[in-house]
């Protein structure tokens, strides 16, 4: 360390800093730096803060944290101050993403709420560590769950996972603003449900086969007090998200191409709002005559009601005011039709309305569909989540494939 005249025998002046010798009544004589360093390195319009650092048993050591922390100030890198606790952390870091869907920010909320806060909220982000973590997962693994009439219960491995992924986005942040130096939650030893455990617990998809759809559709059609039958048919014939049929407005139909346009979805959280699809990208689709016929059927119906309603801008599955049908209210008519349908054809299994979607992936792979075109159609943004979702269909794809190749020696 250079020799510095000093002004005082307890500071040791720097021209970036300062070395301060001070006595405490426990431990003596003790070594602290002082230096000034940028509020915030993005924002230099901000000023200037005081750092400091103290409990040196020697200036030697005191000094060559001080060059440390120079290093750090050259480089344009954050000084924390007072680390936070996660919970505020956490609560800070949402009120920053306002750019994110509404219902994704509806997600992380609970999340936090639910199984960040009332376990990890008072932890200092740097005494969070993957040991912590991992002992949390295990936790919500055996009775982590807050929903009604479930408090208590074990939370699933794929929520688990959806909150070590919340948990890993938080950290990031926390490290870029200076808080710490490493994210635990992406350590090996947070140890969260890894993607083999998150498939083999999710529950056994149950969908219809062709000829139980088809069953279940000419009931529908013919069942006086059902009015939607063409809303079931579209759910059944494309495979479209729920929030995306409800948001088709009859400008997204070509009548003569055969093709739908998948431009925009129902907000779940606002409901009398549309955003973009799930995925984000907008996407066509083919359909055949039947679908084409029954919307045009649809479309005479609605204008006898009011010409508002079949405009170009206007909602196919609009209520009769015109507003956009509500998502959950949706789903409360499907499982009604259920019920009816069980007094009939008790013998055909209930199917929820985002069965009607698996339903239509799994006949098509059957009939042995590319998978690629098929992921197309569903708009997953990988043929990965395609085969995940539908590996239930996988060993019927394996028999049909060594029918064919059979087949074709045979035929040779």
């Amino acid at each position: 360390m250079s020799k510095v005249t000093t002004k005082s025998p307890r500071s040791r002046s720097r021209r970036k800093g300062s070395i301060q010798r001070y006595e405490t009544k426990k431990s003596g004589t003790r070594w602290r730096y002082q230096l000034w360093v940028p509020r915030d390195p993005d924002y230099p319009d901000l000023g200037m803060k005081k750092h400091s650092k103290a409990g040196f048993l020697t200036a030697d050591e005191a000094d060559d944290a001080m060059q440390e922390a120079l290093v750090k100030r050259k480089n344009n890198e954050r000084f924390s101050g007072r680390i936070p606790k996660l919970g505020a952390y956490a609560e800070l870091w949402l009120e920053s993403r306002p750019r994110l869907e509404a219902s994704t920010l509806k997600g992380y909320r609970k999340h936090i709420r639910n199984h960040v806060i009332p376990q990890l909220g008072e932890v200092r982000l740097d005494h969070l560590t993957p040991s912590r973590l991992a002992h949390h997962y295990r936790d919500l693994e055996r009775s982590g769950r807050k929903d009604y009439g479930h408090v208590g219960e074990p939370l699933s491995p794929n929520t688990v996972q959806h909150v070590n992924v919340l948990l890993g986005s938080i950290l990031d942040a926390a490290v870029e603003d200076g808080h710490i130096s490493v994210n635990p939650a992406k350590k090996k030893a947070a140890n969260p449900p890894t993607a083999s455990e998150v498939l083999a617990a999710r529950p056994e998809i149950t969908t219809w086969n062709g000829q139980e759809l088809r069953t279940v559709l000419d009931w529908i059609r013919d069942d006086p007090r059902d009015e939607l039958y063409a809303l079931w048919l579209i759910f059944a014939f494309t495979g479209m998200r729920r929030s995306e049929v409800l948001a088709l407005r009859w400008n997204d139909l070509n009548s003569k191409t055969g093709r739908i346009s998948i431009r925009r979805a129902v907000d779940t959280v606002h409901r009398h709002r549309t955003k973009t699809p799930k995925t984000g990208t907008y996407r066509v689709i083919d359909v055949d005559d039947e679908v084409i016929s029954t919307l045009n059927a649809l479309k005479t119906e609605r204008a006898a009601i009011s010409f508002e309603l079949v405009k170009p801008d206007a909602y196919i599955f609009s209520t009769d005011d015109g507003n956009l049908r509500s998502p959950s209210s949706v789903t409360s008519l499907w499982a009604r039709r259920l019920t009816w349908l069980q007094q009939v054809h008790p013998e055909i299994s209930r199917v929820n309305l985002k069965g009607l979607r698996h339903t239509h992936a799994t006949i098509l792979l059957e009939q042995g569909v590319s998978p690629k075109v098929i992921q197309e159609r569903l708009g997953h943004t990988t043929i990965t989540t395609t085969m995940n979702v539908y590996s239930h269909v996988t060993p019927t794809m394996q028999r049909a494939a060594v029918k064919e190749f059979t087949r074709t020696l045979a035929s040779a």
